[in-house]
């Protein structure tokens, strides 16, 4: 992998990232902010009579302007992480073609960077959670993060070495074991936060996390298809087309 075909692919990676950012968004928009602007309402109800100051930014500011910076900015970055790992991985993890690499990093990515943590901390809409307790929860939330992506890394690597004793099924069994079970005592080691007030409905609380969740899996999901085709146009030859049969041979 040579620095220029390094460069071709951070720029594949960036650009599958602005279009899997950009569906994302209108995910988002569509299933995310009817659920936020539900919380918001109810947060209001119950603190009208307290009062509050004024927004910095307004809601049709954050609805709009914001929600789209913030989405496709990360999704530009993180098609370049994800980018410079294919770098990395293709060729091995596996004998997997381009196509196929890019679907195994978006998957992992996916699990690792969103779902594992989410389980764990899942997001809250606004007057969901104690506003004293949110540093102490967003720290948790990356060290989750780090955890799982360490893990992941972990159980590649020692799957591969356990490969030539126990055969690549029973070595990725084990590994697999492993991540689950460490990852399990992470979870049970570390604190937990039932915040939720009583008086919250419970279906709008499952509908916005589902919503968070359908913002990641559309991302990754279409990084991964994306980005898997321009990898493959890219670092797979095209098949030399066939001379035409000339009419008389030449003597």
């Amino acid at each position: 992998m040579n620095s220029i075909s390094v460069r071709a692919l951070l720029v594949r990676g960036m650009l599958a990232g602005l279009i899997a950012g950009a569906l994302a968004l209108a995910v988002a928009y569509f299933l995310g902010e009817p659920q936020v602007d539900a919380a918001i309402a109810l947060e209001a109800a119950h603190s009208h009579d307290h009062g509050g100051g004024e927004e910095l930014v307004g809601r049709a500011t954050q609805a709009t302007g914001g929600l789209a910076t913030g989405v496709l900015v990360f999704g530009v970055a993180v098609g370049g992480i994800a980018a410079l790992v294919f770098c990395y991985a293709l060729g091995r993890i596996g004998d997997f073609g381009p196509r196929a690499t890019a679907a195994l990093i978006a998957g992992a990515a996916l699990l690792t960077v969103y779902v594992v943590p989410f389980l764990k901390y899942p997001a809250n809409p606004p007057a969901v959670g104690n506003p004293d307790t949110l540093g102490k929860r967003t720290a948790l939330f990356f060290l989750m993060v780090a955890l799982s992506v360490l893990l992941a890394i972990a159980a590649v690597i020692i799957g591969r070495r356990l490969a030539p004793g126990l055969g690549n099924w029973n070595a990725t069994i084990a590994a697999v074991a492993g991540f689950v079970l460490l990852i399990g005592l992470a979870y049970a080691f570390l604190p937990s936060f039932d915040e939720v007030g009583k008086d919250f409905p419970a279906g709008l609380l499952w509908e916005f996390r589902l919503s968070t969740l359908a913002v990641q899996a559309t991302l990754w999901s279409v990084f991964g298809i994306v980005f898997g085709h321009l990898t493959e146009r890219l670092l797979t030859p095209a098949a030399p087309a066939a001379l035409p049969r000339t009419a008389s041979a030449v003597n």
